[in-house]
């Protein structure tokens, strides 16, 4: 076990004969408590009075922490009190004695038991301690206490801090002195050696580290809680239906089961010398999914060994790291319960489910996957292209439209040789699937238990449809960190399933909010390969490629460290009576990860921003998790705009806000009701972009709209997706009301049929919109427009500009707007120039239809400008 790198220099002094006194703070150094903050503890006292019958019940835990807050500082301001510095029982006289049911000394010895059942000896410092008597180094305890000597004695008596029985106890109430005000000068003459033989350790940077460096003691900061992590336990303030973490609400029995204490502690083994990305993934491993990880491990392992379940089967790729972590647990539990990695992937799976026979089951099939295209559908099915003639000129074809995925799935389905050749292709792959599922063992139980992330119980649900087709008897459970409501569909099935944060969608918050931002999470828990596309003749998986650069890679494994580490810590921690993490401890441990999912910080978000994700379901999309398109976006967003987003614009939108500090704190009030959603409206009268697409046949369909919000820097910002067969032309109604409207760009990303990359195109200078066909809006000049009214619109030429109409995409548009009045009153500002707008005019019909086009257009063009006056 590695000692953290702030004792490490402490051992080679102690070891080299350079320290001739070892001193020790006592409380957060000696021993650290398992509540966030010390005066939590009182909570739990108070709670622990009523319900040995010693307090009135109607002080509630709340009240009585402050009650003895309040105590605490009026015994300090009393007179009677030897400078600054009180015991505890000159504490007490200051509480309400007549309420209690108790005498004087029984309260405050009911304190004193109540810390030493809340208070852990750190076993990093009482190895130093143990190492500095091997070497005859005394030790001496320096602490700012109202506790006696006599309650120290009785709050040390731990083992593993045997060796502190003889040690020197300078307290500061024994003294009326503090460190910061002469406690050291009476340590220092009391030792008779020189300040520079001394080495301090404590958590405390002024009476620990700044009074004594500056009488020449050499110390150690033994920071309990750094910045960074101070800047976790403030976003985790959302309280889920809780109360505070941070404040009143604390399992009674159990504080916070001493997470943030651990935490912390386990941050202070960060290596200093790794690069600052590095860094940063293992400190989000250790103190985020560290515990969330360690609690569900717990729990899986905890209820499995009430179930009976021998084996425990954790399909890949999550499956090294979950089957480490639950074997870690029942083996420090005492539990008989095995956890081993099995090959499943949700592709394969729903392959081997798949009933080629039927059309409507391979257009599911297909629609369930995103941005597939004809080619890998066909490797999909073992298909080489010349086996299907029809859909040789369509092989780069993304599958993204009911139509075309129609098409396909009858072309596949309407000759009996096709299904045939599906049915062998499906049996074969279900069988292998089975097979290797025999070799490993999963089979011998009728009741195979699954471990997973989670989410919908996608593998669970296709397999136990693999395992009845093949008679095998058995119908696989599952086990999930959590499930959203699409694991409905495994409950009807009539399968065991079991979340641990959230199931069935239930907290409504807990499971939307991980669900919708899942990617960092199961990146990080991932192995380093990738997914499962298939199993050979041999057994042996086959699997797709990994798309880890080496940074990410570094970073991955980085965030895996951390995980390992403070389920490490944990355990080393772990013995009898030690709270578990399988009840109420799963409200903190959510509160932990979906805090982290609403709110990452700038430093989480410059690495995670930049990991790239695997669609992992057939095809072979590969993205960011923050898109390179949004980047631009992230000045024209409001907090209301992030929510807009779907998973296909971005995995993580609180991510994308963490890059700009003014949006992240706007995301974040509104998200805690601190502000008015209204303030981020253009005028009491919403409005909505709204886009319209036009097909081939010359018919206009209305497409989506989105909701017009201002931003912080008074920018607005749309993105709306389209879907049709043929689109040529996008009508756009950005204000979607009267307005005046600068236009600063607009993007069309789009799949033209038989090519599987999005053509893009931009328009954001003056020439770009003067020629475009303005309806029922006019063009100011530069990038502005008056629209005069709700449907106002512009035209975009997407079919002509891409060189054949397209079947889907999303147009994005940046602006800032003016509201104006709808009675149409008030002046109006002039048009350009009219020549200037049928030059321009004709500029476009040039660029998108060539000569032939504007031959037979330009005076259609020049009459329909001058009739409109536009």
């Amino acid at each position: 076990m590695s000692v953290p790198p702030s004792l490490a220099r402490v051992r080679r002094l102690i070891t080299d004969g350079s320290c001739a006194a070892l001193s020790l703070d006592v409380f957060d150094t000696i021993l650290w408590r398992r509540t966030p903050r010390p005066t939590d503890l009182f909570a739990v006292l108070g709670a622990r009075l009523v319900r040995d019958g010693r307090c009135p019940d109607w002080v509630t835990p709340a009240a009585f922490r402050r009650m003895r807050i309040v105590a605490e500082q009026a015994a300090r301001r009393a007179d009677e009190a030897l400078g600054t510095e009180v015991s505890l029982f000159d504490i007490w006289q200051h509480m309400p004695l007549r309420i209690f049911n108790a005498d004087l000394s029984e309260l405050v010895h009911a304190e004193v038991l109540c810390e030493r059942d809340f208070t852990v000896p750190d076993l990093d410092i009482a190895e130093l301690v143990e190492l500095a008597g091997k070497h005859h180094v005394p030790t001496v305890l320096v602490s700012d206490t109202y506790f006696t000597e006599e309650h120290l004695t009785e709050l040390l008596d731990r083992p593993g801090l045997g060796a502190l029985r003889e040690a020197r106890i300078f307290r500061s109430h024994q003294h009326g002195l503090d460190k910061t005000d002469g406690l050291w000068e009476i340590v220092l003459d009391a030792l008779d050696v020189h300040p520079e033989q001394i080495v301090h350790i404590g958590d405390n940077a002024i009476a620990d580290i700044e009074v004594p460096q500056e009488l020449g003691i050499r110390t150690v900061h033994y920071e309990r809680l750094d910045e960074r992590f101070l800047a976790v336990l403030e976003r985790e303030r959302e309280p889920l239906g809780l109360e505070d973490p941070l404040g009143d609400h604390l399992d009674t029995d159990e504080g916070d089961f001493g997470l943030t204490s651990l935490r912390a502690k386990t941050l202070q083994r960060v290596d200093p010398g790794a690069q600052t990305p590095v860094r940063t993934a293992w400190r989000y491993g250790a103190s985020v999914l560290g515990p969330v990880l360690t609690g569900f491990a717990e729990w899986v392992a905890a209820r499995a060994h009430e179930s009976g379940i021998a084996v425990l089967w954790c399909p890949m790729r999550e499956g090294t790291l979950l089957s480490a972590l639950i074997n870690n647990a029942a083996q420090a539990r005492g539990w008989t319960v095995e956890a081993r990695p099995v090959w499943l992937s949700r592709h394969v799976t729903s392959l081997a489910a798949l009933d080629p026979a039927d059309a409507g089951s391979l257009r599911e099939f297909v629609r369930q996957r995103h941005g597939l295209t004809v080619r890998q559908l066909l490797q999909a099915l073992h298909l080489r292209p010349g086996e299907v003639p029809p859909l040789a000129e369509m092989l780069d074809t993304v599958l993204d439209n009911d139509r075309e995925i129609d098409l396909i799935s009858d072309v596949l389905t309407e000759t009996a040789h096709l299904r045939n050749r599906l049915t062998v292709t499906v049996t074969r792959i279900r069988e292998r699937v089975v097979r290797e599922l025999r070799r490993t063992g999963m089979l011998e139980e009728a009741e195979p238990a699954l471990v997973d992330l989670g989410w919908g119980g996608t593998i669970q649900f296709f397999l136990g449809q693999v395992l009845e087709q093949a008679g095998t008897g058995a119908r696989p459970a599952g086990f999930y960190l959590a499930t959203d409501d699409r694991s409905t569909r495994v409950f009807r099935a009539g399968l065991r399933i079991e979340g641990y944060l959230s199931q069935g969608g239930h907290p409504p918050e807990i499971a939307r909010t991980i669900s919708r931002s899942p990617e960092v999470l199961e990146q990080s828990v991932n192995d380093f390969c990738g997914s499962l596309l298939d199993f050979a003749d041999d057994g042996s998986p086959v699997l797709g490629p990994a798309s880890d650069s080496e940074a990410q890679l570094a970073q991955r494994r980085a965030v895996q460290d951390g995980i390992r580490e403070f389920q490490n810590q944990w355990y080393r921690y772990a013995e009898d009576g030690w709270p578990d993490l399988t009840g109420t401890a799963r409200h903190r441990l959510a509160n932990i990860l979906v805090s982290a999912l609403k709110a990452p910080t700038a430093e989480e978000a410059a690495v995670f921003g930049n990991w790239a994700h695997e669609d992992n379901f057939g095809s072979a999309l590969v993205t960011r998790v923050v898109p390179e398109d949004l980047v631009p976006a992230v000045p024209y967003l409001s907090p209301g705009d992030l929510a807009d987003l779907t998973m296909r614009d971005a995995f993580w939108p609180a991510l994308l806000a963490a890059s700009d500090t003014r949006l992240a704190a706007g995301a974040r009030a509104l998200a805690d009701k601190q502000v008015d959603p209204g303030l981020f409206e253009p005028s009491d009268e919403p409005a909505m972009t709204r886009l319209s697409v036009r097909t081939g046949d010359g018919e206009w369909q209305d497409g989506p709209g989105r909701r017009v919000r201002i931003n912080h820097n008074g920018l607005s910002f749309a993105r709306l997706d389209f879907r049709a067969a043929d689109i040529t032309d996008l009508a756009l109604a950005i204000p979607g009301r009267p307005a005046l409207v600068r236009i600063d760009w607009v993007e069309v990303r789009a799949l033209v049929p038989g090519q599987a990359v999005p053509r893009v195109e931009r328009w954001d200078k003056p020439d770009d919109f003067a020629g475009l066909i303005h309806a029922a809006c006019r063009w100011l000049g530069g990038t502005l427009f008056e629209f005069d009214g709700d449907e106002s619109a512009i035209w975009f030429p997407v079919g002509a500009r891409m060189g054949a109409p397209v079947t889907s995409g999303q147009v994005t548009v940046a602006f800032a707007m003016l509201p104006k009045s709808r009675t149409g009153l008030g002046g109006r500002p002039p048009s350009a120039p009219r020549l200037t707008r049928v030059t321009s005019r004709v500029r476009e019909e040039y660029r998108t239809r060539g000569p032939v086009g504007l031959a037979t257009s330009a005076a259609r063009i020049a009459v329909r400008q001058l009739r409109s006056g536009k």
